[in-house]
């Protein structure tokens, strides 16, 4: 086998935004190192002064370097037929592929991870960074966090690696399905190879163990696998691959259900590494009070904590077409609804006024049905137009008796999204619905 071992020095960790400011390319026959290149590149952006005084490249050292784009043809040469490897590898292929396809050259080589390498080889190490483990195995580094030292330093790894009978991992390790070089370095394999191939939640968690993305699946280990896979070259996908240290899942009955208990869980633990539903809610009701005069009023407002609205709206348009039909519905005077800001001439008598007002209360209470909605085992409740919780009771109990159903089922909060997905999953599937008189 050939072997070419790489390392890289950068502006940054995401390849889309930040450059090289420095590659070493050792390589290796399987038996011995047979050459090595080195050479500072200029990024053509300043290089951040923590990273300037880490690896000691400085602006001025980089000022008349050859850019990646004069330097990239002769790169591709030498990792074009042979196994890309370096420590932690899928940040250094990253920035070299990306870099590689903007200069007009297409890297599909095999690659792989010396830290996962050395994980099964050498096993029980405190850590697997590349100067922990250089400590562990009594490998000198000169030059720790230059491209040159750190590349030597992992070629000897690899040594190590091949004089331990590591050929026949590295062979496994290279199978076309085996996905653990597509992994973030410090996942533990076994942790995505053991996910059940069914519906359900998913976590990743940091090095202290904190969940810092949360997703739903219809097939758990094919999604997790996704965000590993393909070249993505993003802050998002970077940033995954260098701070996941576990996965737990918890599995769902569907996929529906999945994607409802997903959002509880996105709200209740906030993770760094999720946006859709992260946005806090501004949610406006149609409120009722009486004024000084007597009249029973109808008024658009934002939420209160402390106060029910008689209809809640995600959107305030939403909750205006809502206001108007009412109006319109019921004869309703759009003054004493802040929908006309108009002098009014007359008002309406006040008692025939509210009593209109009531009937429109009331259609607003019936609008908030109870219904069940059953699938594949698994039910939801929706009492009075609110989520009130899921789960999967015992078949042989009756759904329809609402006290013995809410025994099986676990509360959850209600937010917009389980609202939205409550609603597109009624209209398309009726039949799944039983309501409740």
């Amino acid at each position: 086998m050939q072997f070419a071992i790489v390392d890289i020095e950068t502006t940054g960790g995401f390849p889309e935004q930040h450059g090289m400011t420095e590659i070493a390319i050792v390589l290796h026959n399987g038996t011995e190192v047979e050459g090595r290149y080195e050479t500072l590149i200029n990024p053509h952006q300043p290089i951040p002064p923590y990273i300037a005084n880490m690896t000691g490249i400085s602006d001025k050292m980089v000022s008349e370097a050859p850019s990646f784009e004069e330097v990239a043809p002769h790169i591709f040469n030498l990792l074009k037929d042979r196994i890309f490897v370096a420590h932690n590898v899928n940040f250094d292929y990253s920035f070299v592929k990306c870099h590689l396809q903007q200069a007009g050259f297409q890297l599909n080589v095999s690659k792989l991870c010396t830290i996962r390498l050395a994980r099964k080889v050498f096993p029980g190490f405190r850590k697997y960074g590349l100067g922990h483990l250089c400590r562990e195995l009594d490998i000198q580094i000169t030059n720790r966090h230059r491209a040159g030292g750190d590349a030597i330093a992992t070629a000897q790894i690899l040594d190590l690696v091949l004089q331990n009978n590591g050929m026949r991992l590295i062979k496994e390790l290279l199978k076309r399905d085996n996905h653990n070089q597509t992994l973030p370095a410090h996942l533990p394999e076994h942790q995505v190879k053991n996910l059940p191939q069914l519906p359900g939640v998913y976590y990743f968690h940091d090095q202290k163990d904190k969940v810092i993305y949360v997703g739903k699946a219809k097939n758990l280990k094919k999604r997790v696998l996704s965000h590993f896979t393909g070249l993505d070259t993003s802050k998002k996908r970077q940033e995954l691959l260098r701070t996941v240290h576990r996965i737990s899942h918890v599995e769902c009955p569907t996929e529906f259900i999945a994607s409802l208990f997903e959002s509880v869980e996105i709200k209740r633990l906030w993770p760094a590494h999720n946006k859709s539903q992260k946005r806090f809610e501004q949610v406006w009701g149609i409120y009722m009070f009486e004024d000084s005069r007597g009249y029973l009023r109808l008024a658009i407002d934002k939420k209160r904590k402390y106060l029910q609205p008689l209809l809640s709206f995600a959107l305030l348009a939403d909750a205006h077409r809502m206001l108007w039909k009412m109006v319109k519905t019921f004869e309703l005077n759009p003054a004493l609804c802040f929908l006309d800001m108009t002098e009014q001439k007359e008002w309406p008598e006040v008692d025939l006024y509210n009593e209109k007002i009531k009937e429109a209360i009331q259609w607003t209470i019936d609008q908030k049905e109870t219904f069940i909605i059953r699938d594949k085992g698994a039910c939801v409740l929706v009492e009075n137009g609110v989520f009130y919780g899921m789960g999967t009771p015992d078949q042989n109990i009756q759904i329809e008796a609402l006290d013995i159903l809410k025994e099986h089922l676990t509360t959850y909060p209600e937010n917009e999204a389980i609202r939205s997905m409550i609603r597109s999953f009624t209209e398309r599937y009726p039949a799944k619905v039983i309501r409740i008189a």
